[in-house]
């Protein structure tokens, strides 16, 4: 099957299950329940598991193959440096983008929320340090099978390096590893097929659960943050594919379609993860060298689309409590909201994390998220398709300016 026809059943089985979910709101809960817990539930947690069967071991796989393409630890440096580079900023301006139209639209101003019920106990979250030491692995095989992923890449990276520096040596395990990253493709167009049942099931699931009066009672915050997306999207993603990468943004974007559409069903930048990186190599032409370090790394690290969310929350938990934020509270958001996209990585239900952390730095009562709580899930689904499209952004604008290759050979 073709991108083009699995992008359209894609499409399909997305409106149909959204059109089955608001249908499913007024529907019992003796009735959504049994659907939710032995249909559409499973059927979609059954497709997020065959993707993630294969995430550890494709980011594994393709990075330590792309650093021993790259043969020289500079040219990885050189990335590393202008991939992170790229996402702290564009993270910053997503915040500030974020801020600002909450502040336009006032969406914390624009209703009635009781407060009195709301409560919320954010995960602990490490600090930033500790997050930077544990990069490094203590046990890999531990990292493997918990699926630690800055120190699953930081330990590909020395594999690649190893096989870069032994070559003729290593021969053979270096074609073991491309023998394994055709077999992990070839499964990943396999399990597309099954995409639509999966998306499906995920939307349906979402709608129904969150239910039409949180949707409705939140509909301003949830439109503010949609069009927080669309906008970073199709202009700061858009200006830095034509300017700096000096690509068309508008055919990026539609080549790019089919993944950011699994982001949205699967809502996890990992469980996107084979499936962007196969479509930027093949279809946007991102060295393979590069998509294998920059978009795994993306995954974990980039966190525009939730940094558009905590400004807007932000701004929305401070306009319904009445408590005022001065410049120097919104500049401390757009500063820790921005390093924080490093120190919470891999933390669970990260969004939430950050967005803690955040609040209680300038003040605000952090038990304000339980009101975003329940339509957080429909607008993280729009949120991974805009990390994994700003992951392949980056990929894709390292990979074409060619700025860390000084012999500018092709290190597919």
């Amino acid at each position: 099957m073709d991108s083009k026809k699995l992008t359209k059943r894609i499409l399909i089985a997305l409106i149909a299950g959204a059109i089955v979910g608001v249908a499913l709101t007024f529907a019992p809960e003796s009735f959504f329940g049994p659907l939710d817990k032995y249909i559409l539930d499973p059927i979609g947690q059954i497709f997020i598991n065959l993707i993630m069967m294969l995430v550890v071991p494709l980011v594994f796989v393709s990075i330590a193959l792309g650093t021993a393409g790259l043969g020289d630890p500079k040219k990885l440096g050189k990335i590393g440096i202008s991939a992170v580079a790229f996402f702290l900023t564009t993270t910053a301006i997503a915040i500030s983008l974020g801020l600002g139209l909450g502040y336009l639209v006032k969406p914390g101003s624009t209703g009635v929320f009781d407060t009195s019920d709301a409560d919320y106990t954010p995960d602990e979250t490490p600090p930033i340090m500790d997050t930077l030491i544990n990069i490094i692995p203590e046990n890999p095989m531990e990292a493997l099978a918990s699926g630690e992923m800055l120190q699953i890449i930081a330990f590909a990276i020395f594999i690649g390096v190893a096989l870069a520096f032994l070559s003729n040596k290593t021969k053979g395990i270096y074609q073991l590893f491309e023998q394994a990253n055709e077999i992990l493709n070839w499964l990943i167009t396999v399990i597309m097929r099954f995409a639509p049942y999966g998306a499906f099931a995920l939307i349906a699931s979402a709608i129904g659960d969150a239910g039409l009066d949180a949707i409705g009672s939140m509909l301003s915050y949830m439109l503010t943050v949609i069009a927080g997306l669309l906008l970073h999207a199709f202009i700061v993603y858009s200006l830095a594919v034509w300017l700096i990468g000096r690509g068309n943004p508008i055919k990026f974007f539609r080549v790019f379609f089919p993944a950011m559409v699994v982001g949205f069903s699967t809502s996890s930048s990992n469980a996107a993860l084979p499936v962007a990186m196969k479509t930027a190599q093949e279809k946007l032409g991102v060295k393979k060298a590069v998509s294998s370090f920059v978009q795994p790394l993306g995954a974990t690290i980039n966190m525009d689309g939730t940094a558009i969310m905590q400004a807007v929350a932000t701004v929305f938990i401070s306009q319904v409590y009445d408590i005022p934020l001065g410049l120097t509270d919104l500049l401390i958001v757009v500063l820790i909201a921005t390093l924080a996209s490093i120190g919470t990585a891999g933390v669970p239900g990260v969004g939430l994390v950050m967005l803690a952390m955040v609040l209680g730095q300038i003040g605000l009562p952090v038990e304000g998220i339980a009101l975003i709580i329940g339509i957080d899930r429909l607008l993280d689904m729009l949120r991974t398709s805009l990390n994994i499209a700003g992951d392949a952004a980056c990929a894709y604008i390292i990979s074409e300016r060619g700025d860390w290759n000084d012999d500018k050979t092709e290190n597919a």
